[in-house]
Formats: C-alpha cells, sequence, structure tokens
C-alpha cells in the first residue's frame, strides 16, 4: 500500500482525510500511483495532471522522502520507502506571489 497526502483543496474535492492508503499495481513510479489515485477517485481526473499531455500541473509539485520529485521522469521509480508504505507520496500546492 502507498500512503498519499493530498493537499487541502484536493482533499475536500475528493472527499477524503488527510491521508489515503491505495494499492498501486507494477513499478510504484510518480505515474502509477497518481493513475491509481485518479482510478479510485475519478473527480481528481485533471486536477493533478492536465487531461490531455497528463503532465504535473504547474501549481503542484511531489515529494517523497524529504525529497522534491516533481522534476522527475513520471516513470522513474519512487523511493523503496514510499513503495514499503512506511513514507508518504506528497501533492503539494506550490505557493506563488510576492
Amino acid at each position: 500500500m502507498v500512503r498519499i497526502i493530498l493537499p487541502f483543496h484536493l482533499r475536500n474535492l475528493a472527499h477524503v482525510g488527510s491521508e489515503l492508503a491505495l494499492e498501486v499495481e507494477g513499478p510504484v513510479t510518480q505515474r502509477s500511483v497518481i493513475d491509481a489515485l485518479e482510478a479510485r477517485y475519478p473527480m481528481l481526473r485533471g486536477a493533478i495532471r492536465d487531461h490531455d499531455t497528463l503532465q504535473r500541473r504547474a501549481f503542484l509539485r511531489f515529494f517523497a522522502c524529504e525529497q522534491d520529485l516533481s522534476l522527475d521522469p513520471p516513470d522513474a521509480p519512487l523511493p523503496d520507502a514510499v513503495a514499503r508504505g512506511d513514507e508518504p507520496f506528497y501533492v503539494i500546492g506550490a505557493i506563488a506571489g510576492g
């Protein structure tokens, strides 16, 4: 089970608590985690990734094990601690402005 923590606005959209646990089939990557998340919570489709390109939305970032994974390739394996469920995969809303 992969643990996922979503920002407040996405938790409200999906009607979930602060942390989710999802079964991810195959290698645990950003793509497979988001695919599983969108399959379980279809209301999140298009909120994390663009509908057409499937690229991460500009104002969302991905973190795990104290590392910013936002610019990593979507099919790169996530850290083993995330795959084991020891550490969560964070989707964080970026802060913009001055």
